[in-house]
């Protein structure tokens, strides 16, 4: 099962296309998703929908093509929840081809960069943040915004981190872990995460209690990216995923043994792709639909 835990990310600064290189690029997805491309007004917004779509579908066929020679694309079209949660519809899953127990995946971008992570078994949420300095107001002024979604243990920590600067990056590093937490769900919803406490070892061996009670049955981990950024990405039971996302699984219910197989799968390296290189995965795909 671990062929299904993959961590993708792409820097967008490093890429300054052409509106034909846009173009292009946009045109190797179905075109059932190019509006939730070009409704974004600014180029920078239109590059992180445009890449995200990419991501997801390069992974997928990335995942499939050894035992799917004649995959494409176009064959199928990833839905979202009305929280905006991706996933694959069940008939499609099977029509791929996929042997994973559970496939799941979901997307982040802020900043610089844009994301993926997938499971095959446990639910998956993934978030970036960068670390950037509110403007027209001081740090204390925009993270005391949010003070209601930390413990006390937290929101201490964050406050007393030391300078204005480390202050900002504690914030982020909680609220980006706290953030995979819902994501992993399909939620959408933040209310009560201050039930929610993580504690770590210089942000390593990341565990987390919700009232009080070990989440044994969930993993956490915060990488950093680049300069600046970080990522947390959350494994949890599918038991625990919105309603609304749940039905779109295709398991929820393992034995204590099957869980614990994909909980304590190993956590990847973020694998940095280049826009270039989603093209040419999208453009095989493209390439191997059959010819009528």
């Amino acid at each position: 099962m671990e062929e299904g835990v993959r961590r993708w990310v792409v820097d967008i600064s490093k890429w300054d296309p052409q509106p034909y290189e846009f173009s292009f690029a946009l045109s190797l997805l179905p075109s059932q998703e190019h509006s939730s491309v070009t409704r974004f007004f600014k180029m920078e917004d239109r590059k992180r929908a445009l890449i995200s779509r990419m991501l997801q579908y390069a992974l997928l066929y990335d995942l499939v093509k050894i035992n799917k020679p004649f995959f494409s694309q176009h064959n199928f079209i990833i839905q979202r929840t009305s929280q905006a949660k991706p996933f694959l519809d069940l008939l499609d899953y099977d029509k791929l081809g996929l042997t994973f127990p559970n496939f799941n995946f979901n997307v982040s971008h802020h900043g610089d960069y844009v994301a993926i992570a997938s499971e095959p078994l446990c639910l998956v949420g993934i978030d970036i943040v960068s670390f950037d300095m509110p403007q027209g107001e001081t740090v204390a002024e925009f993270i005391q915004f949010f003070s209601s979604y930390f413990s006390t243990l937290e929101w201490e920590n964050i406050v007393n981190a030391g300078t204005s600067n480390d202050v900002l990056i504690q914030f982020y590093r909680y609220w980006s872990l706290k953030e995979a937490y819902v994501k992993a769900m399909g939620s959408g919803l933040i209310e009560g995460l201050n039930k929610v406490e993580f504690s770590h070892t210089n942000w390593t061996n990341i565990s987390a209690t919700m009232d009080g009670k070990v989440m044994a049955l969930w993993r956490f981990w915060l990488i950093e990216l680049g300069e600046r950024h970080c990522a947390a990405i959350a494994r949890g039971p599918p038991t625990s995923a919105d309603i609304s996302y749940k039905s779109t699984l295709k398991k929820v219910d393992f034995t204590e043994d099957e869980y614990n197989i994909g909980l304590h799968l190993p956590n990847v390296d973020f694998v940095e792709q280049s826009v270039e290189q989603l093209v040419l995965i999208l453009q095989k795909a493209f390439d191997s639909e059959p010819r009528g």
